[in-house]
């Protein structure tokens, strides 16, 4: 899941609003006493977390920060010198890419979905089958869905059949299931419980047919005309979100990408119940999308909350990768899902990109701690991130090369398990 316009870390005047207040392990109690910093709105996950500071992307922008650094995020490539500016692009394959290309079925792609607008100056930025080949994303959900699970070419009469066949267990109890729920005779916690009950029944079908339940997908039709409306960018992430976690669950592919708002985020945020200037003018704390304009009032703390935004939708897509039970562990533990940014901070740095991982890879990877990386460049992340998941370099050993071949290969040790 990727995030623009950077975090509010510390760096020069700007306060240390993202990070734990200490590096090594976490837990709920540390993170639930770092309660002001964004990734403590992860706190449930904290054994499964893997936090990485001191990494950085490797070359220059061309002209555009936005732009570079999302041509760097999943790449570790060059920037293209032409074309150039906010039209650059990777000179590399993305890390997505090449999971797809060694572990998927022959000729089936990674996913690349997107939430939010379009405005054209910079839209898609993550996936990448090779130098200057962007890869388009699908921005509404329910073309996603229909094209993904192979129902995008049946009439609408024979969809509408299709859905009266398929009845959860839940539909037919759900008289006496809203019953035993209102009961007075439950006490608040025998009610969770039977809640999560229903619900783990409700994934467990989820998982054997590999459909969504019809009320989500009504939910993902009914928004359809909309999907790039500014204010349904964060209910159109976490559709994506569900979709990612069943093709996930059912095997349709082994790598996925989720772009949240624009090359430079212009998604105007509602925040404390106000609907706020736009990301990337915050971000620079001035009400333009230059270098100079009026300050916006309160503009580093209105990043923060964008900030925690990011990490309650990421913390959805760990909800639905948790939800799949596989042997013994859950699908978050099979793989990785990653939070990051194409910038570090207001400055639009490419120095401490953060990343903030979850899952280990079926142990491959530690996790539950928050580590310096030491300024390393984000070929190494993304080469332990491909090996964690079964990538191999080209002498058949895990894949630690990744990215342009002028940096220093091999992995972040601290990130092993």
């Amino acid at each position: 899941m990727r995030q623009a316009n950077g975090v509010v870390q510390r760096t020069n005047d700007e306060p240390e609003l993202f990070w734990p207040s200490a590096l090594g392990p976490l837990t709920v109690a540390s993170m639930t006493a770092d309660g002001e910093r964004a990734v403590s709105e992860l706190k449930d996950y904290a054994e499964k977390l893997t936090l990485v500071r001191g990494v950085n992307f490797a070359f220059p922008g061309n002209g555009c920060g936005h732009s570079g650094g999302g041509n760097q995020c999943l790449t570790a490539a060059r920037v293209s010198d032409d074309p150039s500016g906010n039209a650059s692009l990777s000179m590399g394959e993305s890390i997505d890419n090449r999971i797809a290309r060694e572990l998927n079925t022959p000729g089936v792609e990674p996913l690349t979905l997107y939430a939010g607008k379009m405005n054209g100056y910079i839209d898609e930025v993550m996936s990448y089958r090779g130098p200057r080949q962007l890869r388009a994303a699908e921005r509404n959900p329910y073309n996603a869905y229909m094209a993904l699970f192979g129902l995008s070419q049946l009439e609408p009469e024979v969809l509408k059949r299709l859905a009266a066949q398929r009845t959860s267990v839940n539909d037919l109890v759900r008289e006496q299931m809203n019953t035993l729920l209102k009961s007075t005779a439950l006490s608040k916690n025998d009610q969770q419980k039977l809640d999560m009950h229903f619900q783990s029944i409700r994934d467990l079908e989820v998982t054997m047919s590999c459909q969504l339940p019809d009320p989500t997908v009504l939910e993902m039709e009914a928004i359809s005309g909309s999907a790039g409306a500014n204010d349904n960018v964060e209910a159109v992430a976490r559709m994506q979100m569900d979709i990612i976690a069943l093709a996930m669950a059912c095997g349709v592919t082994r790598a996925a990408t989720l772009q949240i708002g624009d090359g430079n985020d212009s998604t105007e945020y509602t925040i404390d119940g106000v609907r706020q200037k736009s990301f990337h003018k915050i971000s620079h704390r001035i009400d333009s999308d230059g270098d100079s304009g009026p300050p916006i009032e309160g503009a580093m703390m209105l990043h923060h909350k964008i900030d925690r935004i990011h990490g309650r939708l990421f913390k959805h897509l760990l909800d639905r990768l948790s939800a799949y039970e596989f042997g013994s562990g859950k699908l978050l533990d099979y793989g990785v899902a990653v939070w990051l940014n194409d910038l570090a901070n207001k400055y639009h740095s490419y120095t401490n990109v953060p990343y903030v991982l979850a899952g280990s890879a079926n142990g491959f990877l530690k996790t539950g701690h928050y580590i310096d990386a030491g300024n390393v460049a984000n070929n190494r992340l993304l080469s332990t991130i491909g090996a964690a998941v079964g990538c191999l370099n080209e002498e058949g050993a895990p894949l630690d090369n990744f990215g342009d071949s002028s940096l220093p290969r091999g992995h972040i040790s601290e990130m092993l398990g």
